[in-house]
């Protein structure tokens, strides 16, 4: 199994999410964060992980006579860079498209699950508006969204910081003749 055909599976975009940011988890800890996801899928879908060389081992521990590995997310693992999409089918991107959604919907979900979800109190937001831009401007504007990203990206845990999902999705839009609105 490839890479990308290893990123592209609502379950293992998932188990990547809680890995991301450089956090450190055993497989116990994302069955806690997957309650909705069985045991043995979640664990099936590390080993993929694992094997595929998206996670790597961060260390290990004896618990109760078995040995507790702890994984992290390896840096690239969730890039898809220009040459790999360049050689994508639209079938690939349409695949991969819908496995981030059902992803993002899995983990929307289970935040408004858990108990004290306040959607207004932790500023969840979700929006969509068009911006008129030829490519060139296309290309800053990822460029600037990547800087400002950036400057958050080395964030750690603690100071009252909590993780939050943040997808930006961008694609051409058929042309409806109109002004622009800013998202």
């Amino acid at each position: 199994m490839d890479s990308l055909e290893l990123i592209l599976h609502p379950v293992r975009l998932r188990i990547m999410w809680a890995l991301s940011g450089e956090r450190v988890r055993t497989t116990s800890e994302l069955c806690e964060l997957l309650p909705d996801v069985p045991k043995t899928t979640l664990y099936r879908h590390v080993g993929l992980l694992a094997d595929g060389g998206l996670l790597e081992v961060a260390g290990e521990q004896r618990v109760r006579g078995m040995v507790e590995r702890h994984y992290r997310l390896r840096r690239d693992a969730m890039n898809v860079d220009l040459d790999t999409a360049k050689s994508m089918s639209l079938e690939d991107h349409r695949h991969g498209f819908a496995a981030a959604m059902a992803a993002l919907l899995a983990e929307f979900n289970a935040y408004l699950e858990r108990p004290g979800a306040d959607p207004a109190a932790d500023r969840v937001g979700y929006r969509q508006g068009t911006v008129w831009l030829r490519p060139e401007e296309m290309e800053e504007v990822a460029l600037e969204l990547r800087d400002v990203l950036r400057a958050r990206a080395r964030n750690g845990p603690g100071e009252e910081r909590r993780p939050y999902v943040m997808s930006a999705i961008f694609f051409p839009t058929e042309d409806q003749g109109g002004a622009g609105v800013t998202p």
